[in-house]
């Protein structure tokens, strides 16, 4: 391969790249207005117990109930497994290159997890918002946020699915409960946590810790 070659072949490279993350960033901004403007109305109907919370241009969260979830656009592109379901598509088998996509991950954790810092505290992703260069997105996720996969050649990201999406994974996360870890994994606690007040910082909780569930083999 020439210098020339090799150069064209890397521009294209960058531009396609480029124009995916501006996809993923301009649908991320469009998801992060739709949060506000349902924790908005929430909040209107039950004052206090719906909040935003916009941390950065990549990360925002929203808390409802006991729950917060976490929305975090990754800045970088992936291309899926070839073993992967999508890269069967017809879609992408006529063209690969739209097989790359950005990525938006959705983490549901307690709200006590924050507010007690508990750092040590577990939290799940529950959904991950595919988006390629046409703007067409799927959502890989739990059974009420995933999406099949099958929709990537017409799902178009617009406002009325990044919607969808978020109060999909409200949904989820709020019929996703706390369940009592089992008994021989907290049965022990040091005197130096009880006397320094610090056992539920020191003890890890999480919507599932120690279960086998099955929801979460979906």
């Amino acid at each position: 391969m020439t210098n020339e070659e090799l150069g064209k072949q890397i521009h294209k490279k960058t531009q396609l790249l480029n124009l995916i993350l501006d996809n993923t960033a301009k649908a991320f901004s469009m998801m992060r207005s739709q949060a506000k403007e349902i924790m908005a109305y929430m909040s209107s109907c039950y004052p206090g117990e719906f909040v935003f919370e916009d941390k950065n241009q990549n990360e925002f969260k929203i808390r409802f109930g006991s729950d917060i979830l976490v929305f975090m656009m990754h800045t970088n592109v992936f291309e899926f497994s070839r073993y992967h379901e999508v890269m069967r598509l017809p879609y992408i088998q006529q063209d690969k290159d739209r097989s790359f996509s950005g990525m938006i991950n959705i983490y549901n954790f307690l709200t006590d997890s924050f507010d007690y810092n508990r750092d040590f505290d577990l939290g799940y992703l529950i959904g991950r918002v595919f988006v390629n260069k046409e703007n067409h997105y799927f959502v890989e996720g739990k059974r009420e946020v995933g999406l099949l996969y099958s929709s990537f050649n017409t799902s178009v990201i617009n406002e009325e699915s990044v919607g969808s999406i978020i109060r999909s994974s409200m949904e989820y996360a709020n019929n996703f409960d706390l369940l009592t870890p089992p008994f021989d994994e907290v049965k022990e606690i040091s005197v130096g946590e009880i006397r320094t007040t610090a056992a539920t910082k020191s003890k890890i909780t999480a919507k599932r810790l120690g279960f086998e569930f099955q929801r979460d083999k979906e």
